[in-house]
Order: structure tokens, then C-alpha cells, then sequence
């Protein structure tokens, strides 16, 4: 059942990305409109949610495993996704996140992985569902940087190409980009007080080098803050400074826990 369920799950999310792309084709009048996809993705997403309450919720506590809380992250980034689709023009993120999603759904479910967070440890849930909900909301931010920054080069080369007009303008991309990174860095920042409040020791020698490079990525999202409100910072450095924080953030949560549950087997 788990199977079946993440199977039709991968399916919508696929229908969407493939809907998402016929609607760029000026071509194709007939296209389906922008309401199938979110109701595609809405279906997928109710999906999803049930496959991971299956593997993630147990009686002990929470199965945060590797690929459990991947599948986590993923299923927020979409999630996020849709809810701003409904009143902004950023359906065009769908086109690269709804096929990354299916992807680690597939992982999910194929290559399951153990990793329990007891029922007395609330602290630390609270800890990592304000982690979760920051990285989401900052990989939306790097996917649009990715996005605006395309859209920059292909506008000064003047190759606006079907893909490049279905984005909004670029003073709207860039809005949507540091609203994104905005809330983004407020839940990372209270990321980082709950885990000093809530965790132990949070420079314990097997979770310091996750700890220094949140750290290192919650400046470099302040920095770029700062430089934007003091400066006026935009388009290729705005892009180069989101990019950068976010691959700090990634290799910080991930990265650290794939070489301990993975690699290191603890």
C-alpha cells in the first residue's frame, strides 16, 4: 500500500511538472490551465503526507531518518510552493521543484532508513520542525535566484525564450526573492534558539560542524539582508549571496546527517 500510495503521489507531481511546461508553449492554446496543477499538486501532496505519517510516525516517536526527513523537506518546499502559486505568478518554480520532490519520494520509499527522535524529546521536534520550515522556505529562495538569474542573463543576451516570458518581471522576481529569504532567516533564527535552549550541548563534538556552518549560513542570510536594506543589493550579487547560504545550510543539516546515519552508521 505504501508502494501504491507513493507511486501515485510521484505521478502527480510529474503530471504537474509536465503541465507546467505545456503551458509555456505559446503554441499550445489548449493547454490546462493553471487551477489542474494545483489541483494535481494538491492530490500529490495529500499523498505524500500519507506515506510519510506511515514512515515517519511510530510509536516510540518520530523515524527522522535520512531519507525520512528528506522526504520531510521536500513535501514543505512544495507545499510552500502551492500555497504561493494560489496569489503569486511563481508556478514556473514547479517546473524544477515537483520532479526534485517525486525523486526523493522515490529514495523514500525504496531505501528506508531509522533515525527515532523519542515521544519525551518535544524540545527537540520543536527544534527541527522550525529547521525544516527554514530550509524549505530557503530552497524555494535559491531555486528563484536560480531562476532570476537566468532570466537577467537571457534578457541582456535578448533570448527571451518561451520559459524566460513565462516568468514575471524582474522587480517582481526579485520581491518574491527577498520575501522568501526574509521569513526564511526569521525561522532559521529561531532555528538556532531553540536548539541552544532546547539541545544539550549544541557544540557536542559529533554536532559542532553542523552547528558552526548553521551558524556560518544564518550570517551570510544576514549579510545579505543588511546589504540589501543598507545598499540596495541586487540581482547577481542578491543571487550569489542566496546561493551560497543556502549550500552552507544544505551541507550543514544534510550533509552532517548523511555522514553520520550513512557513513558512519550512527
Amino acid at each position: 500500500m505504501l508502494t501504491f500510495v507513493s507511486a501515485l503521489s510521484i505521478l502527480c507531481y510529474l503530471l504537474s511538472s509536465v503541465i507546467l511546461l505545456r503551458r509555456l508553449r505559446p503554441d499550445l492554446a489548449a493547454a490546462p490551465g493553471k487551477s489542474i496543477v494545483l489541483l494535481c499538486t494538491f492530490v500529490a501532496l495529500l499523498l505524500h503526507a500519507w506515506a510519510l505519517y506511515a514512515t515517519v510516525v511510530t510509536e516510540a516517536g518520530l523515524n527522522l531518518g535520512f531519507t525520512n526527513i528528506s522526504s520531510v523537506a521536500v513535501w514543505f518546499v512544495a507545499s510552500l510552493l502551492l500555497i504561493a502559486m494560489m496569489n503569486k505568478p511563481i508556478e514556473a518554480l514547479g517546473i524544477i521543484i515537483f520532479p526534485v520532490t517525486a525523486i526523493v519520494l522515490s529514495i523514500h520509499t525504496t531505501v528506508p532508513t531509522t533515525h527515532i527522535v523519542l515521544n519525551e524529546a518535544r524540545g527537540l521536534s520543536i527544534h527541527i520542525l522550525f529547521s525544516i520550515l527554514a530550509y524549505s522556505l530557503l530552497g524555494l529562495a535559491c531555486v528563484q535566484a536560480i531562476l532570476l538569474s537566468t532570466q537577467e542573463r537571457n534578457l541582456h543576451n535578448r533570448h527571451p525564450g518561451g520559459f524566460i516570458r513565462a516568468l514575471p518581471a524582474l522587480e517582481t522576481m526579485e520581491t518574491l526573492l527577498f520575501q522568501m529569504i526574509s521569513i526564511g532567516f526569521a525561522l532559521q533564527t529561531m532555528s538556532l534558539a531553540s536548539g541552544f535552549v532546547y539541545l544539550e550541548d549544541m557544540f557536542a563534538q559529533h554536532i559542532v560542524h553542523k552547528t558552526v556552518l548553521s551558524v556560518v549560513a544564518w550570517l551570510v542570510f544576514a549579510t545579505l539582508l543588511w546589504g540589501r536594506w543598507k545598499h540596495g543589493w541586487r540581482g547577481r550579487t542578491a543571487v550569489r549571496w542566496t546561493i551560497s547560504g543556502f549550500v552552507t545550510l544544505m551541507v550543514a543539516y544534510f550533509g552532517s546527517k548523511y555522514v553520520l546515519e550513512i557513513l558512519l552508521k550512527r
